[in-house]
């Protein structure tokens, strides 16, 4: 069956990846047909070169917002798609649905324009369905039931720019996010330093506006297997390394979901979240480490800029000692 697809999320760049089951499974329901996506500008690298995907439409949300939705609308509407799927839970993408034309429309019912949708699934936190589950569930498949995660297309390029780092056994590691209540504390990093780096090259991987904490970071620690990589590696670069890595530790945040889509080795750090909201790894070697036993864990859906409690023992009391590659 030939048809025009578009996708829809224009949150972060873990909600794009989550997505990506969908556009396998759609490919794969509607062979031969075009699948499109939309997304937020800064977040297309993600998809490059994607070879289910046909074309990518982008919204700049930071300059001429309102403007560049209303373009947008026109674009989408002047496709002529005959299904379009939003994954996005907000008002903009309700609306970009809502005047697609689109025979079939299908979507959350958390999005104020849902009542347009001609498909609407319940989006539940805590239910400990996982995101890229719910996401499945708009084309009646599941993880399970068909084993398509989520998946990235790093290419031969990416691997090349990489293949430097790989001369020796190495591990990755990703400490930023943009919330505190998400960020393993650095003396936390830098005690897993101390336990890798004898065995180890240790690359630390984020965006360039990490690049100076990195940089205090490993000399605060003083071992000079640990490099910095913030800044220098695009999203499939950092996937193409974390690929081949012995293990790759992350916080709650992108880069657990890129070890995800190339079914990189991870153990993943949840703070202040926890994994049954459902954007835990989906490697098949993952592993979860976080505090138990804490009253007030978890705190909120996504982190935040302080403790509430003022202890953050979600994350000062993360055992690292028991931490194997």
């Amino acid at each position: 069956m030939d048809v025009k697809i578009l996708i829809i999320q224009t949150a972060f760049i873990g909600d794009v990846i989550l997505a990506t089951p969908l556009v396998e499974a759609l490919n794969k329901k509607y062979p031969g047909s075009n699948i499109d996506f939309l997304l937020r500008k800064g977040n297309e690298g993600l998809l490059e070169q994607h070879p289910k995907i046909s074309n990518i439409l982008i919204w700049d949300k930071k300059k001429n917002k309102l403007r560049n939705l209303f373009n947008l609308i026109r674009k989408v509407r002047s496709e002529k798609y005959d299904m379009v799927y939003n994954l996005h839970r907000f008002a903009s993408s309700g609306l970009i649905t809502l005047f697609s034309s689109a025979r079939v429309k299908a979507g959350f019912d958390k999005n104020p324009f849902s009542f347009s949708y001609s498909k609407t699934i319940r989006h539940i936190i805590g239910d400990s369905h996982h995101e890229a589950d719910r996401n499945l569930e708009l084309v009646d498949m599941s993880l399970e039931n068909t084993g398509l995660k989520p998946k990235l297309y790093p290419c031969q390029d990416h691997f090349e720019k990489t293949a430097v780092y790989k001369s020796k056994p190495y591990i990755v590691v990703a400490p930023a996010s943009v919330w505190f209540t998400k960020r393993m504390p650095e003396d936390k990093w830098i005690q897993l330093f101390e336990k890798f780096s004898g065995n180890y090259m240790i690359y630390m991987i984020g965006g360039k506006e990490d690049k100076e904490e990195y940089e205090k970071m490993i000399l605060k620690s003083g071992f000079g297997s640990v490099v910095n990589l913030a800044g220098k590696l695009s999203f499939l670069e950092s996937a193409a390394l974390m690929k081949d890595a012995a293990m790759n530790f992350v916080n709650d945040s992108a880069p657990l979901h890129i070890a995800s889509s190339v079914n990189a080795p991870v153990t993943a750090f949840f703070c202040s979240t926890i994994p049954d909201f459902g954007f835990g790894p989906l490697s098949d070697k993952s592993v979860v480490q976080q505090v138990s036993g804490l009253k007030c864990k978890p705190c909120g859906l996504h982190g935040k800029r302080e403790c509430p409690e003022k202890h953050f023992r979600c994350g000062n009391e993360m055992d690292i000692n028991n931490l194997t590659v």
